[in-house]
């Protein structure tokens, strides 16, 4: 279960330590800002899949030789252009997504930390994280970035059978996967697996070995995606043949139980903990998003939310990297004005959005509403529910002008109709934040 953290935290530590305080009293509005998150989106990878819908580009396509010092220079430039709504707040999470960051440079993560740092103040504890492919895996680019700051890495493995990552059309094989873990666990002491069950023809006995071999390499967090077709994708144009589903459950209810079995405590709707010597092994930027605390999203299609004691603002960036790019001189990163939306009372934003019976918990949403199979794997701007780089897809908590999560309409129960299929239940709780964060897969 995810800790119950009201909005009206106002300090980092408490937050770090899962100290819930008290709520202000009713219509006296947000006492203070809530925890504070930034998410950075690098939108360049080697190969797009035909799965991903995640604002990613091919480097080759769009990535010149300079390209990578000038999105540097434009992701502090954007940072640096909203510094007056986040002045003197101090920042709990970083959180690197993409495409794939991993092709950056080690010197590029260490001046972009490092900028970071000279900017806001970044709390003592602060998780820093940062996505890598496992066909970009380098032992001294892991070093390098381990060096700069990065504490946490989030490998997106996706499967350990050959034959499912090559439908998946993804660049690299089980054995680069299996050396990309060991040079993480290697460089990082926190490491997490990104992986998706319901792939093309699968069956339960291979979706049970994926989990089992991702649980041996050692690691502590474990992310589990369904696989989902989303539209402007080759997948979604000509559907590979994907378990019905039944069998769809059946995967999502062995990765529980399987983990479970492991020490895995399952606290949010696709990820998996495991203590490792007493620490805290859950992902503090995907819990910031889950208790509704504000995050600000640099980078071509991030997405930002920030809040103080009157209003909400929510805005994206341009999604095209080279309009991104074209706009870092005159400093005007966001697509649209910002959203501004009044804040309702505190009390009332805290009873809908984390009361313990508005707010349902990962397992129950997904063993509740069975015909969304479980974790979908979504993505916005700059990836599924990683918040920031895309809002499409993500568990929402409900801001001003929104309800709280909906309720599950269909069980797996005898006698209770269910839809088709998954896309025909409309329950977007089901829709997991991604590990990394912003949109994507949050792990």
């Amino acid at each position: 279960m995810i800790p119950i953290i009201p909005l009206a935290s106002s300090s980092a530590e408490d937050f770090l330590r899962g100290v819930p305080p008290a709520p202000t009293a009713a219509g006296s509005g947000l006492a203070a800002p809530p925890p504070l998150a930034l998410y950075v989106h690098w939108p360049w990878c080697v190969k797009k899949c035909p799965y991903c819908d995640f604002n990613s580009h091919e480097s080759h396509r769009t990535l010149g030789e300079d390209s990578e010092a000038a999105y540097l220079a434009a992701l502090i430039g954007d940072l640096e252009a909203a510094l007056p709504r986040i002045w003197n707040r101090s920042v709990v999470s970083v959180f690197i997504g993409g495409g794939t960051p991993s092709l950056m440079r080690g010197e590029t993560v260490e001046a972009l930390l490092a900028a970071i740092r000279m900017r806001v103040p970044l709390h003592p504890g602060a998780e820093i994280t940062l996505e890598a492919n496992p066909g970009t895996a380098d032992a001294a680019k892991f070093a390098a970035f381990r060096a700069a700051g990065v504490n946490r890495l989030s490998i997106g493995v996706q499967s350990f059978d050959d034959v499912k990552l090559a439908a998946l059309g993804r660049i690299h094989d089980s054995a680069e996967a299996h050396r990309a873990i060991e040079l993480a666990l290697r460089n990082f002491e926190r490491v997490n697996l990104d992986l998706m069950y319901a792939l093309p023809q699968q069956t339960l006995a291979e979706a049970r070995q994926d989990i089992t071999t991702a649980i041996r390499t050692g690691v502590s967090h474990l992310s589990a995606y369904h696989l989902t077709l989303e539209p402007n994708t080759p997948f979604h144009h000509a559907p590979p043949p994907l378990p019905d589903d039944d069998l769809a459950a059946d995967m999502q209810e062995m990765v529980e139980a399987t983990l479970g079995a492991a020490g895995f405590d399952h606290y949010e709707t696709s990820a998996f903990a495991k203590p490792a010597s007493g620490t805290d092994e859950r992902c503090r930027h995907n819990l910031n998003y889950w208790t509704f605390g504000d995050y600000l999203g640099i980078g071509a299609g991030a997405h930002s939310k920030l809040s103080n004691h009157e209003t909400i603002w929510r805005e994206a960036r341009h999604r095209n990297p080279r309009a991104y790019l074209h706009r870092r001189h005159a400093r005007r990163f966001p697509q649209h004005p910002a959203v501004h939306r009044p804040c309702r009372s505190a009390r009332r934003i805290h009873d809908e959005c984390v009361a313990p019976e508005r707010r349902l918990s990962a397992a129950a949403v997904c063993r509740t509403h069975r015909p969304a199979a479980g974790r979908h794997r979504r993505a916005g701007a700059g990836g599924a529910a990683r918040g920031p780089a895309g809002d499409h897809g993500r568990v929402h908590p409900p801001d001003a002008t929104g309800p709280a999560f909906p309720q599950p309409a269909f069980g797996r129960v005898p006698g209770v109709a269910r839809p088709a299929s998954a896309s025909d239940c409309g329950l977007r709780c089901c829709h997991g934040v991604r590990e990394q964060g912003q949109g994507s897969r949050l792990g």
